[in-house]
């Protein structure tokens, strides 16, 4: 089975197994996530197990190097359905020769998709099934229209945050993490939303207070992100007048631009012991 559709009759969802990728959410039949066209081919990918890019693209464990490209392997991977229902779906995929080329370690990654009346809740468990701790990162890449409905103008969007976020953001360049923070665009709890914000590549929150994020203008629906579990926040679009924002909840983010070390080492990971699991979520509430 290639995809698998949830619906409760107002909101739809569909899954792919490609990836474990969402690849629709609708309310009353109108899609509000990004397909996947020509500015960017990807839906909503899963980011395992590195966030963002590596020096090089290189992975190194124990004097051996290898070769992991940018957000890793999982969206490119094909998962195993472990269950579907009308409202759930399930999926799966562990390590194998194929990614133990490029990712020396044992590791069980699910993915839970479960529609209810007013959202989508995606929950990740990862498993350390080795006998060596178990180093990665988790990151989800959601891109919603944007705008939300035509004719209403792009920059009468913004995102409102549950907290303030007064703390400085980060940025990347060549996709590594730059070393000096910038002052947050964001004004208190509100972020005006224009194609300007993205000339530099994705706005990074490091340290979020917030563990929601409300995203919408007036006469469009509202989208609300929350999470559990992730660190960090991105907030990212193409510059170009591509038509989709990403909200994307983050555990670790990209290597510091002068990091080449062990990736053990790398700062931002999670770290689980043998035979331990770690569970993280996000959810799309609609309005």
């Amino acid at each position: 089975m290639d995809r698998h559709t949830l619906s409760n009759g107002r909101l739809g969802a569909a899954i792919k197994a490609d990836g474990a990728e969402l690849c629709s959410l609708t309310l009353d039949g109108r899609d509000l996530l990004w397909q996947a066209g020509p500015e960017w081919p990807r839906h909503a990918p899963v980011l395992f197990p590195i966030v963002g890019r590596l020096k090089d693209d290189t992975l190194r464990h124990q004097g051996r190097t290898y070769r992991m490209t940018q957000h890793g392997f999982a969206r490119d991977r094909r998962f195993a359905w472990e269950e579907h229902t009308a409202t759930l779906c399930r999926l799966s995929l562990s390590d194998d020769a194929q990614t133990r080329a490029l990712y020396p370690f044992a590791f069980r990654l699910e993915l839970m998709f479960e529609l209810d009346a007013d959202g989508l809740t995606i929950r990740h468990r990862i498993t350390n099934p080795g006998d060596e701790a178990l180093p990665a990162s988790l990151g989800v890449h959601p891109a919603f229209l944007w705008p939300l409905r035509e004719g209403v103008p792009k920059e009468a969007h913004e995102l409102l945050f549950d907290a303030d976020e007064s703390a400085p953001i980060r940025r990347v360049d060549g996709g590594l993490l730059l070393p000096q923070p910038e002052p947050t665009p964001v004004e208190g709890r509100r972020l005006p939303l224009t194609e300007g914000l993205f000339t530099r590549d994705a706005v990074i929150l490091d340290r979020p207070a917030s563990r929601s994020v409300r995203y919408g203008a007036p006469g469009t629906p509202a989208i609300t992100v929350s999470w559990e579990g992730f660190n960090e926040l991105g907030i990212w679009s193409k510059p170009t007048g591509a038509p989709f924002l990403c909200i994307e909840p983050w555990h670790g983010h990209a290597s510091p631009a002068g990091f080449d070390g062990e990736f053990a080492d790398k700062p931002g990971l999670l770290h689980l012991a043998p035979g331990a699991t770690r569970e993280l979520s996000y959810r799309v509430a609609v309005g």
